[in-house]
């Protein structure tokens, strides 16, 4: 208690709480920016923190990190472009309610669950932080592996109406994944013979342009065609969500921030496999699967929730062990370990006070999240004034400056426009293109994980079923697909029941 008294100023100082409120404004602008990821904010602020103080400097960190995430919601819902791979799963639903005039709930929606998806995971970690840490670590290759092989069952669940072209188009994100050099034997793959292409293919910048360039050319065309319906300044109001709806929901955001939790703690893995997974339990328990994809509350709530309880499950391993997730988190511990604060077991003994003004730091986040969005949301649905064809080049202009920036190359740029018309072209013969995201994003992990564990045995496949948490997912990715093929052939039945009875 001692600890935690001591906490209090140093979390609530002045100087800590403008960091932390200056740092969630720099994460919410990157994040909301498709392709100004939160890694790439965190990396930018970090040599700001040289000259703070320990905790203002740890505040600015967390702040940029929990605003980044929540960030890459504004532009999934509002132009259909994530601003980062972990909104990736919010543009399906998310965008259909912007399109359904629902704009305003969907943010107000979207901030409310993420918040609650933060605070969920900052309790989970101050309870049990030790225990979750102690089963994360146990995670090797072999378990990570069949983790990402049933975060790509939910292919099954993003497929629409035909689960080959699902399965086609995770294909198609898998073969794109795997262009440029080899990280271990160095090989050139899918490269035909081209240096530019053994770089890659930078997966934010493919989802750039699938996301974004159909959509810019569908606006255009409708434009010209002189369909294009402008929305008037009285039909963007602001709109939240009601406290009726929270409620019902209530027990999907729990299990969502679960979710998130989890695969928050375990390293190498991240928000857009919490994200997927968290739809994809929400549309597979909900009473009217025909909702997901159209518009429904609940294809925002799961995936906003899951990808925010990230960030508390993602500082377990950093802190109780020193093993950062993901290169948002690695950035992170090079700011404690600048500030002499070493991760690992010790440190809950030998800087207990400064423990908990880091819990303090990640609340006053998620609160400072909060109210800048919600009262943001009265400035943001007021892009949906400007005609949809002026803000289809605005949305291209900052695409192209987003693509050039994660690399500095015109080579992205360009990648990203080719991708973009392939996307548009898929649509056309209505290849799905989440699934696609999904190949891209789980892709590297999926292959790496496995490379690495055959590596261990020494190419014994022994590794993969004497693992209990590897052989548990396995079972769940086979059970996803019987379901999801027993309920295709089930709708089928009905169809063609139907079709007789109507003859």
């Amino acid at each position: 208690m001692d600890a935690f008294v001591n906490a209090l100023p140093l979390a609530f100082g002045a100087s800590s709480i403008l960091a932390n409120i200056f740092g969630v404004v720099v994460g919410l602008v990157f994040g909301a920016i498709p392709g100004l990821t939160f890694s790439m904010a965190l990396a930018l602020v970090l040599p700001l923190t040289f000259g703070l103080a320990p905790m203002s400097a740890i505040g600015l960190l967390i702040g940029t990190y929990i605003g980044g995430m929540s960030g890459g919601t504004i532009s999934a819902i509002l132009i259909g472009v994530p601003g980062t791979p972990s909104a990736a799963a919010t543009v399906i639903d998310g965008y259909q309610m912007r399109l359904n005039g629902k704009a305003s709930l969907a943010l107000s929606l979207s901030v409310i669950v993420s918040v609650y998806g933060g605070l969920f995971s900052l309790a989970v970690m101050v309870v049990s932080v030790d225990l979750i840490a102690r089963l994360a670590i146990r995670f090797g290759p072999a378990e990570i592996f069949a983790l990402v092989v049933f975060g790509m069952s939910t292919i099954c669940g993003l497929a629409e109406k035909s689960l080959l072209r699902g399965l086609i188009a995770g294909t198609i994100g898998l073969m794109v994944m795997t262009i440029g050099l080899d990280d271990i034997s160095g090989a050139q793959r899918l490269t035909f013979g081209t240096v530019t292409l053994q770089q890659g293919i930078n997966p934010v910048v493919a989802m750039i342009g699938l996301f974004a360039v159909p959509h810019v050319i569908t606006t255009i065309m409708t434009y010209l065609a002189g369909e294009q319906r402008n929305a008037k300044p009285d039909d963007v109001k602001v709109e939240l969500p009601p406290l009726r709806m929270l409620w019902n929901n209530l027990g999907l955001m729990t299990r969502s921030a679960g979710i998130g939790t989890v695969i928050g703690a375990i390293p190498g893995t991240g928000g857009p496999i919490a994200s997927f997974l968290a739809y994809d339990h929400a549309r597979r328990f909900a009473k009217d699967k025909s909702r997901f994809g159209k518009g429904a509350e609940e294809g925002v709530i799961a995936p906003e929730t899951a990808n925010n309880a990230v960030t508390g499950g993602a500082m377990i391993p950093l802190l109780s062990l020193g093993i950062p997730g993901d290169p948002a988190t690695a950035v992170m511990l090079s700011g404690l370990l600048i500030h002499g604060l070493i991760p690992g077991p010790m440190l809950f003994r030998e800087h207990p006070t400064e423990i908990y003004a880091i819990y303090l730091a990640v609340f006053i986040a998620n609160i400072a999240v909060v109210a800048i969005q919600l009262y943001g949301v009265r400035i943001f649905v007021k892009a949906l004034i400007i005609p949809p064809h002026m803000l289809a080049v605005a949305i291209i202009l900052m695409c192209v400056i987003g693509s050039y920036a994660l690399r500095n190359s015109v080579f992205d740029v360009y990648t990203m426009a080719i991708i973009g018309l392939i996307g548009y072209l898929l649509v056309r013969v209505r290849i799905p293109l989440t699934p696609i995201i999904l190949g891209l994003v789980l892709g590297p992990t999926l292959e790496r994980e496995y490379r690495t564990a055959i590596i261990l045995s020494e190419g014994n496949y022994d590794i993969f079923y004497t693992s209990w948490p590897a052989m548990g997912f396995f079972a769940l990715s086979a059970l996803v697909l019987a379901m999801h093929v027993r309920s295709t052939l089930r709708e089928r039945r009905l169809a063609r029941a139907a079709a007789m009875g109507q003859k």
